[in-house]
């Protein structure tokens, strides 16, 4: 009969992985190519217990480095995992991987669990990290407003807000309605004709407003 793989017992099957232990007690220690450990399938799938047999009546190095340089604390995804491997199984903390992170910064990075990269900063005594989330203000926000200055903040009519335009005189809107009610309109002669009567309109506008603007400076 084929021996069971042992990672999936560490990941499913933890009782089945202890009698398997019993009879190969050298399997252990055992890594995969990737140098992933018995430690570090128990660590991600939150089994304690196991991790304590490998430790304490296996002798397996709690600190054993998979081939990115992580100890299985790098891949704990529960706070009480992490717990048990620093109170308890005194794993090294402090380890950096070969990327030269710790294991909460590389949870931060990934954005995963954390609960767990929580209790490291605290066992580190190292501040939470600020919030990435948060909206970004201006980079210069304006200044305080002055204490003789009083802001009324409201609603406008659609009086209030059209006042001051000027309205649209009767009789270029006639002649710009018979223009677009022509067949031709489309024609070069009677777009002409609307070009003219648009310079025209502009120009009388602009003889208004030079107007107004005379009349204010003699008021």
């Amino acid at each position: 009969m084929a021996q069971q793989n042992p990672y999936l017992l560490a990941c499913d099957n933890p009782s089945a992985l202890l009698e398997l232990l019993s009879a190969n007690p050298s399997i252990a220690s055992c890594q995969d190519e990737s140098g992933y450990s018995l430690l570090h399938a128990a660590a991600s799938y939150g089994h304690a217990d196991l991790l304590r047999v490998l430790v304490k009546d296996y002798n397996v190095d709690v600190n054993l480095l998979d081939e990115d340089g992580d100890t299985c604390l790098f891949v704990a995804e529960d706070a009480k995992i992490a717990r048990c491997l620093v109170e308890e199984l005194g794993v090294d903390y402090k380890r950096m991987n070969f990327e030269g992170l710790k294991a909460h910064e590389k949870l931060e990075s990934e954005g995963e669990f954390p609960q767990v990269s929580a209790y490291l900063r605290e066992v580190l005594g190292e501040p939470a990290p600020a919030p990435t989330d948060s909206p970004v203000g201006p980079l210069n926000p304006p200044g305080p407003i002055p204490a003789n200055i009083k802001v009324n903040i409201g609603t406008m009519t659609e009086q209030e807000a059209s006042a001051g335009e000027t309205a649209v005189d009767p009789e270029f809107k006639r002649r710009i309605d018979e223009l677009a009610a022509r067949d031709d309109f489309h024609s070069e002669a009677t777009q002409a004709q609307l070009r003219e009567l648009v310079m025209e309109a502009i120009s009388g506008s602009q003889i208004e407003t030079a107007d107004r603007e005379s009349r204010r400076r003699i008021e």
